[in-house]
C-alpha cells in the first residue's frame, strides 16, 4: 500500500512499526510470565501458556500486516497441506536473514503450533527475555562443556536427562521446535571460509538436531524440511524488506519421517555420528538443488516478462 514511498521513508515506518509491535506483545508475554509463576498447578500454568502462544500468534500476524502495508510481496508457498496444529514437529531450515523467523512464524502460524527454540539454560536468567521465553514454554537445555566432562566423566549424559525432563510437558502439549542446522546466517564470506560443497547453503551441523531428537524424538509427528528463498532481495535481506525492495518470498515445506537417534550410540560411537551426518548432508544437497531450481525458474520468468515488454 505504501510501497510508492521512497525507501528511506519506508524504512522509518517499518522499523517503527516493528519495534512497537514487538514491544507490545513481548511486554504482554513477560507479564504473563509473572502470572504463570504464581499459578498453583500445572494445568493453570498450561492455560497461561496457551494465552501466551496466542500473543505470539498475534505478533506474527501483525508482522504480516506491516509487510502488507509497506511492500507488495508475492508469497509463493507450497507444502502447508496436511499440517496440523495438534501435532508435534521438528522443523529444520536454511537461514538467510534476521527476517527469517518473522517470515516463518507468519507463514506457519495457522498450520502448526507456534515455533519454539531450544535455548541455553543461562538465557533463563536474562531479565525480561528469560521470563518471556519461559512464559512461551521455550525449552531450556544444559550443555556441559567438554572441559568439564573431561574433569568429571560422571556428568556424561546428565545434560540429556535434564533436557528430557524439561520436555516432559510437551507430551501433552502440541509443539513445534525449529533448528537452524547451519548454525548461523548464510553469507558469502562464511560460505567461502567453510569451503562449503553447496552453492546456496553453509555446511549443516548434526549435533543440535541429534540432541533434540535424542531428548524428544519419540514425540515428533514429522520432521519438516523448510526452504526459504528471497529471489530478488539485496544482500542485506532485512534491510531490503524494510525498504520495500523485496517483491517475492518463496517457501517450500517437505514433511519427512522423523529419523531415529539412539542417544547411547550417537554420543559414544563415531561411526554412528558419521552416518547421521551423512543423512543430513543428503537432505542439504537436495535442498541446495531445490534452491538452485527455484532461483533459475524465477530468473527465467523475469527474463520472459522483460522480453514480452520489449516486444
Amino acid at each position: 500500500m505504501l510501497n510508492f514511498l521512497p525507501g528511506p521513508v519506508l524504512f522509518i515506518i517499518s522499523f517503527s512499526l516493528l519495534i512497537i509491535n514487538t514491544f507490545i506483545w513481548s511486554s504482554l508475554i513477560s507479564l504473563g510470565g509473572l502470572v504463570k509463576i504464581v499459578m498453583p498447578t500445572q494445568g493453570a500454568r498450561n492455560a497461561v501458556s496457551s494465552v501466551m502462544n496466542r500473543f505470539m500468534w498475534a505478533w506474527a500476524s501483525c508482522n504480516g500486516g506491516i509487510l502488507f502495508l509497506i511492500a507488495k510481496i508475492e508469497w509463493d508457498i507450497q507444502g502447508l497441506e496436511g499440517l496440523d496444529k495438534n501435532s508435534w514437529y521438528l522443523l529444520i531450515s536454511n537461514h538467510l536473514s534476521g527476517f527469517d523467523i518473522a517470515a516463518q512464524t507468519y507463514v506457519l502460524r495457522n498450520h502448526i503450533p507456534m515455533l519454539k527454540f531450544f535455548l541455553k539454560n543461562e538465557l533463563m536468567y536474562v531479565p525480561i527475555m528469560g521470563l518471556g521465553c519461559w512464559a512461551l514454554d521455550m525449552p531450556f537445555m544444559n550443555r556441559t562443556s567438554p572441559a568439564k566432562l573431561k574433569k568429571n566423566p560422571k556428568l556424561k549424559g546428565k545434560d540429556l536427562e535434564t533436557t528430557r525432563r524439561a520436555c516432559e510437558k510437551f507430551k501433552k502439549m502440541p509443539t513445534s521446535i525449529i533448528n537452524y542446522v547451519e548454525g548461523s546466517r548464510f553469507t558469502k564470506q562464511k560460505h567461502q571460509r567453510q569451503n562449503s560443497p553447496y552453492r546456496h547453503l553453509l555446511r549443516p551441523k548434526a549435533g543440535g538436531i541429534a540432541f533434540t531428537l535424542s531428548a524428544m524424538g519419540e514425540q515428533f509427528t514429522n520432521l519438516l524440511d523448510m526452504t526459504i528463498v528471497y529471489p530478488d532481495a539485496p544482500e542485506d535481506i532485512l534491510f531490503g524488506v524494510m525498504n520495500g525492495k523485496v517483491s517475492k518470498i518463496i517457501v517450500r515445506i517437505n514433511a519427512l519421517p522423523v529419523p531415529q537417534v539412539d542417544p547411547a550410540r550417537y554420543f559414544s560411537e563415531s561411526e554412528y555420528r558419521v552416518e547421521f551426518q551423512r543423512w543430513l548432508n543428503q537432505v542439504w544437497a537436495e535442498k541446495d538443488q531445490q534452491i538452485d531450481d527455484l532461483l533459475r525458474d524465477y530468473q527465467n520468468a523475469a527474463t520472459s516478462t522483460n522480453n514480452t515488454h520489449i516486444q
